[in-house]
C-alpha cells in the first residue's frame, strides 16, 4: 500500500511539473498564476502546495529536473556518452516543455536572477564525464576539462538561442551535430576521434529508444527492492 502511494505521489509531482513548466514555456513565469497551473494539470490546490509550497519552488522543480541524462545509456567510450547526452538533449528539448521552459527561464534576466540556471549543474557534469574520460586516455591531456565543459554549455545554449531566433526552420540536432564536429577534434585524441558516432541520425535513435531504456530502468528497480 506504501508504494502505491508513493507511486501516486511521484506521478502526481511529474504531472503538476509538468503543466507548470508548458505554461512557463508559453508564457513566461511571471505571467503565468497558480490558477492555470491547477486548471492545466487537474490537481486540487491542496495536492500542489503539498509537492510545492510556492510558484517559485515550481520554477525550481523545473530547472533540476531540466538536467538530465535520461536515455543515455553506458558506452565504451565516456566520450561518446557526452556526446549522447547533448545530442539526446537536443532532440529532446523541442518536444518536452519540462526541458524548453528551463531554457527559457534561463536567459529570462528576471528568471535568472531570482532562481538561477540549471547551467552550472550541467558543466558540473560534463566536467566530471571529461575527467573520466581524460583518465581513460581518450582526452588530450593538456584539456582544463572545466572549460571544456562550459564552452560546450555555452556553445549549445547559443546554438538553441540564436537558430531559435532565425528565420527559416532549424533541424536542433543536426545543428549540435555541427557543433560537435568543430569542437571535438580539439578534445580527443586522435585514436579516439574516429571511434565517435556524431550525427543526428543517433540523436533520433537514442530518442526512440528511451521506452525500452525506461522500461529497463523500472526492472532494475524492481529486482533492486526484492533482494
Amino acid at each position: 500500500m506504501a508504494v502505491a502511494q508513493q507511486e501516486r505521489a511521484i506521478r502526481t509531482r511529474r504531472v503538476i511539473l509538468e503543466a507548470a513548466a508548458a505554461i512557463f514555456e508559453e508564457r513566461g513565469y511571471e505571467s503565468t498564476t497558480i490558477a492555470e497551473i491547477l486548471e492545466r494539470a487537474d490537481v486540487t490546490k491542496g495536492a500542489l502546495y503539498f509537492h510545492f509550497p510556492s510558484k517559485g519552488d515550481l520554477a525550481r522543480g523545473v530547472l533540476a529536473a531540466a538536467v538530465t541524462t535520461d536515455g543515455v545509456r553506458p558506452q565504451a567510450l565516456k566520450l561518446q556518452e557526452l556526446i549522447d547526452i547533448l545530442l539526446l538533449l537536443a532532440y529532446r528539448l523541442p518536444r518536452e516543455p519540462m526541458l524548453s521552459a528551463a531554457l527559457r527561464m534561463a536567459i529570462d534576466l528576471q528568471s535568472r536572477r531570482q532562481f538561477g540556471t540549471a547551467w552550472p549543474d550541467w558543466i558540473e557534469l560534463l566536467t566530471g564525464i571529461l575527467k573520466d574520460g581524460k583518465n581513460r586516455g581518450e582526452v588530450l591531456q593538456h584539456i582544463d576539462e572545466a572549460e571544456i565543459a562550459r564552452t560546450l554549455v555555452g556553445c549549445w545554449t547559443g546554438v538553441r538561442v540564436v537558430t531559435e531566433g532565425l528565420p527559416g526552420s532549424y533541424d536542433l540536432p543536426g545543428e549540435i551535430t555541427s557543433l560537435l564536429k568543430l569542437l571535438l577534434p580539439a578534445v580527443a585524441t586522435p585514436t579516439v576521434l574516429p571511434r565517435l558516432e556524431i550525427s543526428s541520425a543517433r540523436a533520433a535513435h537514442l530518442y526512440d529508444d528511451m521506452p525500452a531504456w525506461r522500461a529497463e530502468l523500472a526492472e532494475s528497480d524492481v529486482v533492486g527492492l526484492t533482494h
